[in-house]
């Protein structure tokens, strides 16, 4: 074990390596109006630049967190920076969409193996109460990462251009490499003699990639039913694949995932959690923003300057949870946070009025934060507990596949949700609104449905609408559909939260009793 100072600064490298990977999530958001000028595109194809990363990480996961498992989770670490160091230079000098759609799936390759092994390498490279509270700040770092994207990303645009967010990569990748060669510790190369489980890696990638894709073609074309090929095709294709790939596993001597882990009680409270969190935290994310810039007219900047009343509780909380954890029950602290977090939801529903303000959500904002801040440090620590060396890897893999998976369900799911009060509202309210006549009613009903909730305060104070008679009467409508499409989302979300919360206390163990279970 290296001495405490040398520790230290392995973790610096390791929260960094994270910190990279997960801020180009959502980092590239706040960008896209630029490079839409810049590329003369338009949002719907510079979609893919957010989705394609998106998509080839969640793929990608797995499959790096075995190779570090096999190879040597430093040795795949560091590869994984330097794949996505060079990416971000790549992405940053893209001549056309085409070339930085490419740049970005390879970068997302180098983003997953960043995420999934540094969790599972800060669990190899410290002990004791030192890995609760390691564990503790890495779970911070994941916090903060994804709910600083509009912060940093509005900073550097507004400053430097759209480039600068994949450039400033390229020095903290260099210091990365760095500190990782001369002060991580390598982990045994464990099955490095066994075959590969190529079975199980190309079905674990074609069911995740059908699953996620199947939920972009859906988030993409929300008049899409359920049953539109292009939708359920992909999300039947992955029921088939990932029965296919329980299959194999079953009958490989070395697979891919050891499919007894899934019969930890402990370990399926962990993914629910972990998915919960994606579903209702993390997705949310989305629509805070839009929320911010759209409704209430703050820069990309600023909303991310107010969006740290969620997120600096994530950077506050972390090593305290650390010390927490090692006190007293993990399993309740987790517990009782998502509780917390389900109250800071109803608080924000009621916060949905008409007249939307920061003031008036800013204490519900504080309790996400909370919960966002305990249970992502804690958990990192929770799922590390009674897995098998050889198994960290895999394990902290799946924690951020299906966080992940959750952040793509939650913007899907709440989307729809949204979706449907708004024009649930609209279609009961248009008709009230004074001196404006049937036919030009209905028409700018079905334009406001059509364009969807994120555009719709767009249209309604547009200038050509602010000099209709009717201008006042349509806006607060419009406003009052996305106040309850807000409060759908929120309500949802707490429902979310509070199951898993129950989960969590019913299915997850302390320490003292996970360490009986072999998982």
């Amino acid at each position: 074990m290296q001495n405490s100072k040398r520790q230290w600064l392995a973790l610096i490298a390791m929260c960094l390596g994270t910190f990279m990977g997960l801020l180009d999530v959502t980092v590239v958001n706040v960008a896209l109006p630029t490079m839409a000028t810049h590329f003369h595109e338009t949002f719907t194809n510079l979609q893919w630049v957010l989705n394609i990363y998106t998509l080839v990480l969640a793929v990608s996961l797995l499959i790096m967190s075995k190779m570090g498992d096999m190879y040597g989770r430093k040795k795949i670490f560091l590869a994984s920076i330097v794949i996505f160091v060079v990416a971000s230079a790549v992405n940053g000098m893209a001549p056309n969409l085409l070339i930085l759609n490419i740049g970005r799936a390879v970068q997302a390759i180098g983003g997953a193996g960043m995420n999934s092994l540094a969790m599972a390498l800060v669990a190899s490279n410290f002990a004791g109460k030192k890995r609760g509270l390691a564990l503790g700040i890495l779970g911070s770092v994941i916090g903060m990462s994804t709910a600083s994207g509009p912060l940093i990303g509005g900073y550097l645009v507004e400053q430097f251009g759209w480039s600068s967010i994949f450039y400033i990569n390229v020095p903290v990748g260099i210091i990365t490499v760095l500190l990782t060669i001369v002060y991580v510790q390598e982990t045994p190369s464990y099955g490095a003699n066994d075959r590969i489980d190529f079975a199980g890696m190309i079905l674990s990638a074609a069911t995740l990639f059908s699953l996620i894709y199947g939920l972009i073609q859906k988030e993409a074309h929300t008049n899409w039913q359920w049953t539109n090929l292009h939708v359920a095709g992909w999300l039947i294709a992955a029921v088939i694949l990932f029965i296919a790939f329980i299959v194999a596993e079953r009958k490989v001597k070395a697979p891919m995932v050891d499919l007894t882990m899934f019969k930890s009680g402990h370990f399926i409270g962990t993914i629910i959690v972990a998915l919960a969190l994606g579903v209702a935290i993390y997705s949310f994310n989305a629509f805070l923003t839009v929320l911010m810039q759209n409704y209430i007219g703050y820069s990309a900047f600023a909303t991310g300057l107010r969006q740290l009343t969620i997120s600096i509780w994530s950077l506050i909380l972390g090593p305290v949870t650390g010390i927490l954890g090692a006190r007293y029950s993990k399993r309740k602290m987790i517990g009782f946070s998502l509780f917390l977090g389900g109250i800071g939801f109803l608080l924000f529903m009621n916060a949905m009025t008409v007249h939307l303000s920061f003031s008036r959500m800013w204490p519900a904002m504080i309790l996400m934060g909370i919960t966002n801040g305990m249970v992502n440090p804690l958990l990192n620590t929770a799922g590390m507990e009674g897995v098998n060396p050889k198994e960290m890897g895999m394990a902290s893999g799946l924690i951020n596949v299906f966080r992940q998976i959750g952040t793509t369900i939650g913007v899907v799911g709440l989307g729809l949700v949204q979706d449907h009060r708004y024009a649930s509202f609209l279609a009961s309210h248009m008709d009230k609104i004074a001196g404006m006549p049937a036919a030009a009613g209905s028409a700018i009903k079905q334009a406001l449905v059509d364009a969807g909730p994120f555009a719709g305060h767009g249209i309604a104070f547009s200038a050509r609408m602010t000099k209709m008679p009717f201008a006042h009467g349509l806006q607060n409508v419009v406003l009052g559909a996305y106040s309850n499409s807000m409060r759908g989302i929120t309500i949802t979300s707490a429902i979310v939260l509070v199951i898993a919360g129950a989960a969590a206390l019913i299915l997850m163990r302390d320490q003292n009793q996970a360490a009986k279970q072999d998982i």
